[in-house]
């Protein structure tokens, strides 16, 4: 009997069920609310699910058929896939992967991928098959998350304060910057450090008591000092405020103010008050009230507080520390204007009002302001404050914060000190009255003494030519020595007199200040000299490249013609001499110039009155002169703001330096003076 038929039927009717059943399992594979897809060893797409298509835009056709994955990544990824799909290759497990996929319009979607391989009989790589998790909206929440965490770490970076949180294991759970900073770490090195690896161990066994009483409940506040940079030390107040949550005790938080500038302020109010008692004794009783106030004004100094506005300036956020320093309660403020907060009469100070302030601060991201505030009882203090515009990402404005900090008694303090500066400036001003009738009656005296000496010796070297007329040529050699050095006095006395002449004149005469070259004017000077010393034979070495300065030619002039002479006086004991005239670069500013000479020299030692008038460092029976020319050179390089001094000793010549101001661009530097130069030049 043939059952071809009946055979046939239910062939057909097991491949019209498995066709049923593929189609069922296509639908599961093609709607299931994960993206599946298929990709070769080359990362070509072998198959993709219909979710995945509606996720990225594309048809299965421009997928599979004109797209690889690389194609619909960061190319960052390339070389991660790659490692992955080689690794399924060798039939290794491979852990999910976060990726970022292209659609089709340019949007951009993020997806978990995980992966598994599928082998032949023989297990040959066939393909992997990859399962895809829209994760979009977990990673927005992240980020929103995030952005939250960095806007109140932004917040409380801004404010000076030390701050940080930790549990009830003593595990840092929160640091600002400046606490972390503090520590000699950034916020995120400190978070999940104990406290016992925070603290260095010599400061533990001070801090843990407060830290069981605040852990128990109680609320801790002390101060301390710590070591600061330098030989310099630090003072803090320290808060611990106890966290308590249903009656439990879950962390602390710890707040840490710098009061160093306080202690310091308090001390040199003292040390002010003590020199105004000593000084002014008859005002004693007032500056002692005027001490205590002081110091119940610094003892009052408050910590900083932050409380946060809108747009509008309506108070949003009202913190702890802004009630301790205003006094208003969090329901008594919150929804009214800050201006309420400010003093309405700040005349004379640079306060501006508040719809001023506010526009500021969101032009400009911050704007400081100073000016009274008025706390909840009607008392005024002076205040320092920052306010801050807050804005997200995209640059929208969230709101302003308001950094406010009680700078009562430093303004205090500074009126204190411009009373005293005032004080001490008509002090000034009376004693430079007096020094200059001083000075006006000493040029007075020097001008009178100097012309009234002047008659005698006019009469003393007439009657002495008189004299040495009347007697000829006389044999005696005695009385031909007399006449000499009466001659020799008188001469060295009128020079002197002129010396004194010229050093008052100096004193009063006014600079005419213009650039001087000096190269002509020391080849002038030296001229003069060569004309004057025709037999010597010295050899002069000037720099070429001379500086132009700024001063007064002729007096100039003078100093060189002064310190040359010397040069060539001091000498003479040498058959051939070298004087050397040049310049340096100061280190410190300005021009350094320089004579030097390979004379005696003298002992510097025993020099001390090297620039007064009338002294000199050798007899004048040894070599001449009146003793004038340095005091001369000094009085002038002090008038063009420089100085002079010297380096010798016995038998090793001298060198004069002195600096001058410089007329035109700094050129480079190019010396190396002598130690000992180098220590003598002004700071």
């Amino acid at each position: 009997m043939d059952h071809t038929p009946d055979l046939e039927a239910l062939v057909a009717q097991r491949t019209h069920e498995l066709q049923q059943a593929l189609d069922r399992a296509q639908a599961l594979y093609d709607h299931a609310p994960c993206g599946y897809l298929s990709l070769d060893a080359e990362l070509r797409f072998v198959n993709v699910n219909q979710t995945l298509l509606n996720w990225l835009g594309y048809t299965r056709e421009e997928l599979i058929e004109h797209r690889t994955l690389f194609e619909l990544i960061d190319p960052a990824l390339s070389e991660t896939i790659t490692r992955r799909i080689r690794a399924l290759q060798r039939d290794e497990q491979t852990d999910g992967l976060e990726i970022e996929v292209r659609r089709k319009d340019g949007s951009r979607i993020q997806l978990l991928a995980s992966s598994t391989a599928v082998c032949d009989a023989k297990g040959q790589f066939l393909h992997s098959n990859t399962t895809l998790v829209d994760i979009s909206e977990r990673k927005a929440t992240e980020r929103r998350l995030s952005a939250h965490e960095s806007f109140l770490q932004t917040i409380t970076d801004r404010i000076p304060v030390h701050l940080a949180y930790y549990d009830k294991d003593l595990v840092c759970r929160f640091v600002n910057r400046a606490h972390a900073l503090g520590n000699g770490k950034l916020p995120h090195e400190m978070i999940g450090e104990p406290l016992a690896q925070v603290v260095p161990p010599d400061l533990l066994p001070d801090i843990l008591p407060h830290v069981a009483d605040a852990l128990n409940g109680q609320p801790q506040t002390f101060e301390v000092e710590r070591p600061g940079p330098g030989e310099e030390r630090s003072y803090y107040e320290i808060h611990y405020i106890p966290d308590q949550q249903n009656g439990q005790v879950e962390g602390i938080f710890i707040e840490l103010h710098d009061i160093t500038d306080r202690k310091r302020t308090e001390e040199f109010v003292l040390e002010a008050n003590r020199d105004l008692e000593e000084r002014v004794r008859e005002r004693s009783a007032e500056l002692f009230l005027s001490e205590q106030r002081y110091r119940l004004m610094v003892d009052a100094v408050q910590d900083y507080c932050v409380y946060f506005v809108d747009e509008n300036g309506l108070v949003t956020e009202w913190t702890e520390s802004a009630q301790r320093l205003h006094g208003h309660r969090r329901q008594q403020i919150v929804g009214k204007p800050y201006r309420l907060l400010l003093a309405s009469n700040n005349a004379g100070e640079d306060e501006v009002d508040p719809e001023q302030v506010m526009r500021l601060a969101k032009a400009h991201g911050q704007w400081e302001t100073r000016g009274w505030r008025l706390r909840d009882d009607g008392s005024r203090f002076w205040a320092h404050t920052v306010l801050t515009a807050l804005r997200n990402e995209t640059g929208e404005l969230q709101g302003l914060s308001s950094i406010t900090r009680d700078m009562t008694a430093a303004k205090s303090l500074e009126d204190v000190m411009n009373d005293l500066n005032k004080e001490l400036e008509k002090r000034v001003a009376e004693r430079t009255q007096q020094l200059v009738a001083a000075n006006k009656d000493l040029d007075v005296f020097s001008h009178m003494v100097s012309h009234d000496l002047r008659a005698p010796l006019r009469h003393i070297a007439s009657f002495l030519a008189l004299l040495q007329e009347q007697l000829g040529e006389s044999s005696d050699k005695l009385v031909n020595q007399y006449l000499a050095s009466i001659a020799k006095a008188s001469k060295r006395m009128s020079l002197m007199i002129e010396g004194l002449l010229e050093y008052a004149r100096l004193g009063r005469v006014a600079i005419e200040s213009q650039p001087v070259p000096l190269t002509p004017l020391i080849e002038g000077v030296i001229g003069h000299l060569k004309q004057e010393h025709p037999g010597r034979d010295i050899t002069w070495t000037v720099e070429e490249d001379l500086p132009v300065v700024r001063g007064d030619a002729m007096l100039l002039a003078e100093v060189f013609t002064n310190l040359l002479e010397n040069s060539v006086k001091y000498t003479r004991t040498h058959a051939s001499a070298h004087i050397e005239v040049g310049w340096r670069v100061n280190p410190v500013g300005g021009r350094t110039f320089y004579v030097r000479d390979d004379g005696v020299g003298f002992d510097l030692e025993k020099a001390h009155n090297l620039f007064v008038m009338f002294q000199r460092q050798h007899h004048s029976m040894d070599f001449e002169g009146t003793g004038t020319g340095l005091a001369l050179s000094q009085r002038i390089i002090e008038r063009h703001g420089g100085r002079i001094w010297a380096e010798t000793a016995p038998g090793q010549g001298c060198v004069f330096y002195f600096t001058l101001p410089f007329d035109g661009m700094e050129p480079e530097p190019k010396l190396d003076f002598p130690q000992s130069s180098m220590a003598e030049l002004p700071l």
